[in-house]
């Protein structure tokens, strides 16, 4: 179906950490409640990757995945476009989040041509290093990432990022994160019109 200024672009959100008080978790929440209220016209749904098995050919029979993949690959397939919240663990992505990106490039590959969008809350760099490491994937994967603004949050230094909610105080960050959200909306369209013409 042809995206439309009036159809909501459907954002499929991952998060990278597994952990349920993850500041990452928390940007996925804060574009949540943005689309809800600042941003017309972006649907998010947060996909939780917890429940993949670890890539294992062995696990495919007759072209067919396990059915946590099945579902999975379904929402990615079905999505307009992506918002990875990506912590860096090594200088790289997790663990969890390449396995997801693996199984969804299983043949056929469910990422290829749509855009993606990534936002980051580490230490030390902010996790800028691990979001280069997501982008090189993406290029195999033929997903086109929004180059600006970037987005990436010390979470080291003060003052306290997250409130006793689990909520973003801060309305510059607030304000940075809509920024990323409405490029990764304009992003999409203008690829769905292209890929139309």
């Amino acid at each position: 179906m042809a995206l439309t200024a009036a159809a909501p672009v459907k954002v499929v959100a991952i998060c990278g950490s597994l952990r349920k008080d993850s500041y990452n978790r928390g940007l996925i929440r804060a574009a949540i409640e943005l689309s809800k209220g600042d941003i017309e016209g972006l649907q998010i749904e947060d996909v939780d990757i917890a429940a993949l098995p670890m890539l294992n050919t062995d696990l495919e029979e007759d072209g067919r995945f396990p059915v946590e993949v099945e579902a999975f690959r379904r929402k990615i397939l079905e999505a307009d476009c992506f918002l990875f919240a990506s912590p860096e663990y090594n200088y790289s992505v997790t663990a969890p989040m390449k396995n997801a990106l693996d199984w969804a490039s299983r043949p056929p590959n469910m990422w290829g041509g749509k855009a993606a969008a990534i936002v980051s809350a580490a230490g030390l760099f902010g996790g800028a290093k691990g979001q280069s490491h997501l982008r090189d994937i993406g290029v195999f994967l033929d997903l086109h990432f929004v180059n600006k603004p970037e987005f990436v949050l010390d979470i080291i230094h003060p003052p306290p990022k997250l409130d006793a909610h689990g909520h973003f105080p801060d309305e510059h960050t607030l304000l940075r994160l809509k920024k990323i959200l409405l490029s990764l909306k304009a992003f999409s369209l203008q690829l769905r019109s292209n890929n139309n013409n």
